[in-house]
């Protein structure tokens, strides 16, 4: 079979936590004409048995939405519907999310032509203003879409959290890769930070800062999940100086 998933999110940029979520997208290619019928069918099969429910919970939350076309789309592409989609469809957040992804399972000629077209859709030039305007307006989205109500930091979502992190890291990969290749290797947000730094992107001390400000942030998320919290929240008093340090970055990159 000419198969392969892609792991996008934490699993595709190889940040699992306890209770991560797995962000996958199936792609196949084949010519048969009972290709698109067969692979949909493993593709089902292949998402029935990692979410299976065992004796001690789920195995798996699987999130298929990132798919071309999201929940409206087919649950497996063709590589080259994939690369049509990418080029010509995708919204800016499709290519953010690109910045994590990689070749996780299956058949590997199937992922050296997606890290390829990867490479490609995320060396393209963009307009920066524009590009930023856009990353804003995700982020605005995403904050919208997980309200906190309650007085405590939430260090996921909220304002100088993980997600603020990453989406500078996204804006910085998709506004200077053309020029830095560097930053096209899926090489997880810490080590990003570093190479924007060396680069002259941003300010290099506050880059280490805001890199040490994730794992730590990471860190307390990984014991809060372990002690079974609904959410990862803790008193607001708490990471203060990181915070700062998040807000003083989205501010020199984001505005």
């Amino acid at each position: 079979p000419r198969f392969a998933a892609i792991a996008y999110g934490k699993l595709g940029g190889k940040e699992l936590g306890y209770a991560s979520d797995l962000d996958l997208v199936f792609v196949y290619d084949d010519d048969d004409e009972r290709a698109p019928e067969a692979y949909a069918m493993l593709s089902q099969r292949l998402a029935n048995w990692l979410s299976t429910r065992t004796s001690a919970g789920q195995l798996f939350e699987i999130d298929l939405r990132l798919r071309p076309n999201g929940n409206a789309g087919l649950l497996v592409s063709s590589l080259e519907g994939f690369r049509k989609y990418q080029r010509e469809s995708a919204w800016v957040w499709e290519h953010q999310a690109l910045t994590r992804a990689r070749f996780a399972a299956g058949d590997s000629a199937i992922g050296e032509a997606f890290e390829t077209e990867r490479r490609a859709l995320l060396s393209r030039e963009r307009d920066p203003a524009a590009l930023r305007d856009e990353v804003v307006k995700m982020r605005a989205k995403m904050h919208e879409g997980h309200p906190n109500r309650s007085a405590l930091f939430d260090l996921k979502h909220d304002e100088g959290g993980m997600v603020d992190i990453e989406f500078i890291v996204q804006f910085l990969v998709l506004a200077h890769a053309p020029r830095h290749p560097e930053l096209l290797d899926n090489a997880g947000n810490i080590a990003l930070l570093g190479r924007a730094g060396r680069a002259g992107l941003i300010d290099l001390e506050l880059a280490a800062q805001v890199a040490s400000a994730y794992r730590q942030l990471r860190q307390m998320q990984h014991q809060l999940r372990l002690n079974d919290a609904s959410y990862a929240r803790v008193d607001p008093t708490r990471f203060t100086e990181e915070r700062q340090a998040v807000r003083a970055l989205w501010k020199q990159v984001l505005g």
